[in-house]
């Protein structure tokens, strides 16, 4: 992925990890929008940056996302970078759920259909680019999940699985398809912005971006702290690693 000259849109760009790519990108003189739900942080963010630039968009309504493409495609006709961040995180005890599962809807929705419509509505504007790229984000726990978050772990192991082919198919186009696996990092999402476990949001930034560096880029950017989570079936961990993240969840059983 060349890392300026692009014109970038960041799903769920006001605020943690999709607003720290925003400010990253924009500082290499990329032209970025972000886009969400929540005007405030959109505004704020863009405030923050001049010079980048906002729209609305809430994902998890399906009706909205084909004409939300279709102006961004015609206010940005060199779109060539998408960036599908936003998501929801939500505890779900499955002994007592809702009976409509709202919850679980919701972020079924958001986490995996929202970024799969919105790929398919841009695709044929990211064809026509010289170059373009898709970057999914999904998380350390689409590979080891932590059992109080069952539908936010489920969505994420299938963004991953979606994004491996999704860049089998684009394979012969000139379409780079990345997957983003985030750690456990210091943002709003679930209260990890006051926890000392986390990881700093800007440090994880910081080796993102340098990982992205990399010629050829890595389909799947890792950073030291979340290969543990990734790699533990590969590496025989699994079991331990599984038991170590849930053994303190036992009020759930």
């Amino acid at each position: 992925m060349k890392l300026s000259g692009n014109t970038v849109l960041i799903t769920g760009g006001g605020s943690g990890i999709g607003r720290g790519l925003a400010e990253a990108l924009h500082q290499l003189e990329n032209e970025v929008v972000i886009a969400g739900r929540r005007k405030p942080a959109l505004d704020e963010t863009t405030a923050a940056n001049p010079g980048m630039q906002s729209m609305t968009l809430d994902i998890e309504k399906p009706e909205g996302i084909r004409t939300f493409a279709e102006e961004l495609a015609a206010k940005f006709p060199t779109l060539n970078v998408l960036i599908n961040n936003a998501g929801i995180m939500r505890t779900e005890r499955l002994h007592d759920q809702q009976k409509d599962l709202a919850d679980a809807e919701a972020i079924v929705a958001t986490n995996l259909l929202g970024p799969m419509r919105l790929t398919a509505a841009l695709l044929p504007h990211l064809k026509k680019q010289p170059s373009a790229t898709i970057m999914n984000v999904s998380s350390g726990l689409a590979f080891v999940p932590m059992v109080l978050t069952p539908t936010y772990c489920a969505t994420k192991a299938a963004i991953h699985s979606y994004t491996q082919s999704l860049r089998y198919q684009l394979s012969k186009t000139k379409i780079e398809v990345l997957e983003l696996i985030p750690p456990y990092v210091a943002t709003d999402l679930m209260g990890g912005k006051s926890d000392p476990r986390a990881m700093p949001l800007d440090k994880y930034i910081a080796e993102v971006m340098s990982i992205l560096k990399l010629e050829p880029t890595p389909a799947e950017i890792c950073v030291e702290n979340v290969k543990g989570l990734r790699f533990a079936a590969e590496n025989g961990r699994y079991d331990g690693i599984f038991n170590g993240l849930n053994s303190s969840m036992t009020d759930i059983q």
